[in-house]
């Protein structure tokens, strides 16, 4: 990496562009770049051999060894004042590092991968969340819906913490598309009769989460070869749909290591 250029400047285009993706969450798509934000991200983004297609840090974060040598991962690397480096964040403590990437190439749906199914999830929060409990229980990939929350904008990638780097990644498709997966699709519903513990789950299967109100939608639950129930003792009518998921893919993980 060449010596990195400073900026000193908020009408650079290098930092309109990131401000574009901060503020859209589906500037992605349109500006072909992700903004990776904070070393946790860069970190994992490196860790899985991606290269980025410029680093941006403040002038103490360049003093500090590590973070110096994160950017020197990059492309190119540009040192900007923290207050301009604050204007990249929606945070209220802006970190020190961020890495602008490519776009990932959208892939097909793999047909037999352990799959988690998204039907239309609208908090990036819980989009995030679910993405880390894929990766985590061995599910390599995740198919989102329209109407899903964009799956590389900021919120999502923050709740992700690196997971989006190790799962095969496809959105944006009709419901029809699922055509192409030959797992098992199963779901959950408080009046199914049996319990998730209950049954020989298959694997390799797609788990199917729907939309934080409405659920699953019909067509695609018609889908679904299982619908479950996961217990709840406390008497809760329902959980949280991130929740949920942990739950069903650990219970996966749990039989087929058991």
């Amino acid at each position: 990496m060449a010596e990195p250029r400073a900026i000193s400047s908020k009408d650079n285009p290098l930092l309109v562009r990131v401000r574009k993706l901060v503020a859209d969450p589906g500037a992605y798509r349109k500006l072909g770049e992700v903004w990776l934000e904070g070393d946790h991200l860069c970190e994992a983004f490196a860790a899985r051999g991606g290269r980025a297609l410029q680093a941006v840090l403040t002038s103490e974060a360049w003093q500090r060894p590590a973070l110096r040598e994160l950017a020197s991962q990059a492309a190119s690397a540009a040192i900007v004042p923290a207050e301009l480096m604050a204007g990249l964040s929606t945070l209220e403590s802006p970190p020190a590092i961020g890495f602008l990437v490519a776009t990932p190439t959208a892939p097909t749906i793999t047909p037999d991968a352990p799959t988690v199914v998204l039907d239309r999830l609208q908090d990036a929060g819980n989009v995030g969340a679910i993405l880390r409990s894929a990766s985590a229980f061995g599910f390599a990939q995740v198919v989102a819906l329209k109407g899903t929350a964009a799956l590389w904008s900021p919120k999502v990638l923050r709740a992700g913490m690196g997971a989006h780097f190790g799962l095969r990644l496809v959105e944006g498709i009709e419901e029809g598309a699922l055509a192409a997966l030959r797992v098992p699709l199963l779901a959950t519903s408080s009046h199914a009769e049996q319990a998730l513990h209950e049954v020989d789950l298959p694997w390799p299967c797609g788990w199917v989460l729907g939309h934080e109100g409405q659920g699953v939608s019909a067509p695609l639950q018609q889908r679904c070869t299982m619908t479950l129930r996961i217990p709840q003792p406390g008497g809760e009518e329902s959980l949280n749909v991130a929740a949920a998921a942990a739950v069903c893919l650990y219970e996966s993980a749990r039989q087929r290591a058991g």
